[in-house]
């Protein structure tokens, strides 16, 4: 009985091996480059402030393993993007795209920008407008001239 059970793993070790064989064949040489190009567009969902790429978590070296084995498997960088898109949504992209509600997200800096240098712009002038009218002198008459002369001589 033993003998038939040991036939039986040598065989389907045989099996899985040839399996694992013809699938290595089926599958695409994975350049390193474009799996971090790929990871770098990718926030990482631990640590959040890092791309897949530059991140040292142990989930954001799965998700490069996995970016590797569906390069390997044949598809484009794009549909390896969607399938993260897909399951966790557009907040996975580092940059989001530029369409739809994500518009405010490229386009709300620049007018915050355009709005503070308007406000500076308008605050100079304010200022220089100033510096100008504080610049005459003030007229005083003679006898207030007098009164303050006599105001500082008591005070020496």
């Amino acid at each position: 009985m033993s003998r038939i059970a040991v036939i039986v793993v040598a065989v389907l070790a045989l099996l899985g091996s040839a399996g694992r064989a013809a699938s290595a064949q089926n599958s695409k040489p994975v350049n390193e480059q474009t799996v971090y190009e790929i990871a770098a567009h990718l926030r990482c969902v631990v640590c959040q402030s890092l791309s897949v790429a530059d991140s040292p978590s142990e989930m954001a070296t799965q998700m490069r393993a996995i970016i590797r084995e569906r390069l390997a498997a044949g598809e484009s960088p794009d549909a390896v993007q969607r399938y993260f898109v897909q399951r966790y949504g557009e907040w996975i992209l580092l940059s989001p795209p530029r369409r739809g509600f994500n518009l405010l997200v490229w386009l709300l800096p620049l007018v915050a920008v355009a709005a503070g240098l308007a406000i500076v712009a308008i605050l100079i002038a304010r200022w220089t407008r100033r510096a100008r009218g504080a610049a005459e002198p003030v007229v005083v008459d003679a006898a207030m001239s007098e009164r303050i002369r006599r105001e500082v001589e008591r005070g020496s």
